[in-house]
């Protein structure tokens, strides 16, 4: 009887080993996860999204918008880059290095075919366990997001309009998700 295959545990230290191939290496609980380039339209949707969250957190500076790839490391056995996210601004400074972001605002990953279970089920469980205050799920053919929080383990699927109050803001920042998705899928 053949002995089971055991699994390995990988570690954040880990990736120094693996090859610079254009591809995303995340690792969540010890799981490594390749993901190739996103498509045309995955890039689009980022490259919105981070330009009106750019535009709004100027006028409301409680954060700085970034896009992957970024090592947001957790721990020694958690790794993600999401594709957009905002960190705080801490102590009025913004962070200087990878390894200054010990906390997100806000956690956002548009969904390709080849990421959405791990969107959907991993990611949802660690961002809401380390603490990000909203995670939103992206989903270019659905025209929706979806928003999840610490607090409460229902999934909300939006498909009108999205309205985030971050801790600090005097404004939300919001989208109408028919605008924001013809934007992108209709030119």
């Amino acid at each position: 009887m053949p002995m089971p295959a055991l699994r390995r545990r990988w570690t954040v230290a880990d990736l120094e080993d693996l090859p610079d191939d254009g591809n995303r290496y995340e690792i969540i609980d010890g799981e490594l996860f390749v993901t190739p380039s996103p498509a045309l339209s995955h890039q689009a949707a980022m490259g919105e999204l981070y330009a009106r969250l750019r535009e709004f957190l100027a006028r409301q500076p409680v954060g700085i918008a970034f896009v992957s790839p970024a090592d947001i490391t957790f721990s020694p056995t958690r790794l993600v880059q999401p594709d957009v996210f905002v960190v705080p601004i801490v102590g009025g400074r913004r962070p200087h290095q990878w390894a200054d972001v010990t906390r997100l605002m806000l956690a956002v990953e548009v969904l390709s075919p080849s990421t959405a279970r791990a969107d959907r089920v991993r990611k949802r469980s660690l961002y809401r366990e380390e603490g990000v205050s909203e995670y939103w799920i992206v989903d270019l053919e659905a025209r929706t997001f979806d928003r999840s929080t610490p607090a409460d383990p229902r999934v909300e699927v939006l498909s009108d309009e999205l309205t985030w109050l971050p801790d600090g803001a005097s404004e939300a920042f919001v989208i109408d998700l028919s605008e924001f998705f013809s934007t992108i899928l209709d030119r």
